[in-house]
């Protein structure tokens, strides 16, 4: 049974108070909390290869939740320095093959991940479920391992990226409300992306997206074994359930999640 508590002296009390004009103390004025900031073995990877192009999808509405994530304050990829050295070394051997890298997320802050869990229990929120999880019950998000209370992503290390052939072609921007495509489907049929044809969307809960998935061949194929082999030569592992998803090791914060928020001023003023 849940108890519930009454303060019928502490009410009166402050009526009585009132009622004789005894003045009340002054509001002690809140003040906010300030940020966390990033250690200093943390770097904008622009600082440290511009080449590498960036869509920062957690910045925007097009992603599984279908709003932008708490603590993106701009469209930034954050890492820890020798991660973003790394992909900076895949980076020039891609080049040379008429390739660039693009990332789709970085660094994560924890409130990012609670937001993700929010939605997770939210069980009425289905609005982007045709194009990023149509055939997974949202019921079994956790069960599943597409949503945990804590990623690898908050430690600085992780990195969410694909491969966009040579000259770059720009991708159209999501317009919210617009209909949703199974991030599965046929490269022609799924949202517009400027990559090559990795055999799904980004952030695709499926098992299609399972880096070896017997299904995936041709160029798909050959387009995840170029990925994973320019990073893996570069010291980076990859999360055998989604083809994006690289760990740079050794990781310079294997236990540490943090929380600072994605934003030029995390980095500054340390």
């Amino acid at each position: 049974m849940r108890r519930t508590f009454s303060a019928p002296r502490k009410i009166a009390t402050l009526s009585a108070a009132a009622l004789l004009g005894v003045a009340a103390a002054p509001a002690t004025t809140a003040q906010a909390t300030p940020d966390p900031k990033a250690p200093k073995n943390f770097v904008a990877l622009s600082d440290v290869d511009p080449t590498i192009i960036q869509e920062i999808r957690y910045f925007t509405e097009h992603d599984f939740v279908g709003e932008p994530i708490d603590g993106y304050k701009k469209p930034l990829c954050i890492l820890t320095e020798p991660a973003a050295k790394a992909l900076h070394k895949a980076q020039l051997g891609l080049l040379k093959k008429g390739y660039s890298l693009k990332v789709y997320d970085c660094y994560r802050p924890q409130r990012a991940v609670d937001h993700f869990v929010r939605w997770a229990k939210d069980l009425d929120d289905q609005r982007m479920k045709p194009e990023f999880y149509p055939q997974v019950d949202k019921t079994r998000l956790f069960a599943d391992g597409y949503i945990a209370e804590k990623s690898g992503h908050s430690r600085g290390s992780t990195v969410d990226l694909t491969l966009v052939k040579l000259p770059a072609r720009p991708t159209r921007p999501y317009v919210p409300g617009e209909p949703l495509r199974a991030c599965y489907g046929p490269q022609k049929d799924r949202f517009p992306d400027n990559s090559v044809d990795m055999g799904t969307g980004f952030d695709c809960f499926d098992t299609l997206a399972h880096t070896d998935d017997p299904r995936v061949r041709g160029a798909q194929r050959s387009n995840r074994d170029l990925l994973r082999g320019a990073l893996s030569e570069k010291g980076f592992v990859n999360l055998p359930e989604e083809w994006w998803h690289f760990t740079y090791k050794p990781e310079l914060f294997p236990d540490t999640y943090f929380d600072f928020p994605v934003s030029r001023r995390s980095l500054t003023g340390r």
